[in-house]
């Protein structure tokens, strides 16, 4: 019987702008703005997270919990440099490039590729795939897809689903971007010099200007909820990372 020669998915970089997006609103905490380099954090929902974004595996789930602050900092000994915190990003991005060029059946220009990577790296791949967004994105109503990113503004905040001001920033910027707009303009966000070391930062679901990550959760109707995008898995060492299997994926809030 002759074996079966599987395509690799399809891979696109994502633009500088929607890295820069992304960058924006996931924001990049210091755990210890003491040290020089940038150390592990606990986010609101208690997950250990580095860099941008980067939620931190642990015998195969995402460590969690005050109590572990040690394992993840020695999972990190010496913190990561800005660098080393954009090779984990660009690492957990290339599942969700690949996912994307894989739902969507049109053609699509680099601002609305970068802005639906943003859109799903937040949300979840899954979640996009079985949105009203995608549908009307491949049905060719583009102008309509805009809109939907819009929808995905709330967040669990003790239990409940609500509006968050950062989530608002964040689909307004993606769908600038999307539309080829000024998403910095749309999203309120203001630039920050290159090189400086932040000891917090607004994130795309934050409540406040220095809660990072305080609800991932973003639900297209108040009466359903979908889950968190996976995170790509990634050495005890950081450097240069590879994409592996995926933990499990993190609790919203």
């Amino acid at each position: 019987m002759p074996t079966r020669i599987v395509s690799p998915a399809p891979l696109r970089e994502v633009p500088r702008e929607g890295l820069e997006l992304i960058k924006a609103f996931e924001g990049i905490p210091d755990g210890d703005p003491s040290t020089v380099n940038i150390d592990a954090y606990l986010d609101p929902v208690g997950i250990w997270t580095i860099g941008w974004g980067h939620a931190i595996p642990y015998k195969g789930e995402f460590l969690r919990g005050a109590q572990n602050k040690a394992i993840a900092r020695a999972l990190y000994p010496g913190g990561i440099t800005r660098a080393q915190a954009e090779a984990l990003l660009r690492a957990d991005l290339i599942d969700t490039s690949a996912a994307v060029l894989r739902l969507v059946a049109v053609p699509l220009n680099d601002g609305a590729f970068g802005a639906l990577v943003s859109f799903a790296f937040n949300v979840g791949t899954g979640a996009l795939g079985k949105s009203t967004l995608l549908r009307l994105l491949n049905a060719g109503d583009r102008a309509g897809a805009a809109q939907q990113f819009l929808a995905w503004d709330k967040g669990r905040i003790n239990g409940v689903l609500q509006p968050l001001p950062g989530l608002t920033r964040r689909r307004r910027a993606e769908r600038a971007m999307f539309l080829g707009e000024n998403w910095r303009a749309a999203g309120g966000v203001v630039a920050v010099s290159r090189g400086a070391k932040r000891a917090g930062g607004a994130r795309d679901d934050s409540p406040g200007p220095q809660t990072p990550g305080s609800s991932r959760l973003q639900p297209e109707a108040p009466s359903r909820a979908v889950k968190p995008r996976a995170r790509t898995r990634t050495p005890t060492v950081p450097q240069t990372p590879a994409p592996a299997k995926h933990p499990k994926p993190r609790t919203r809030r």
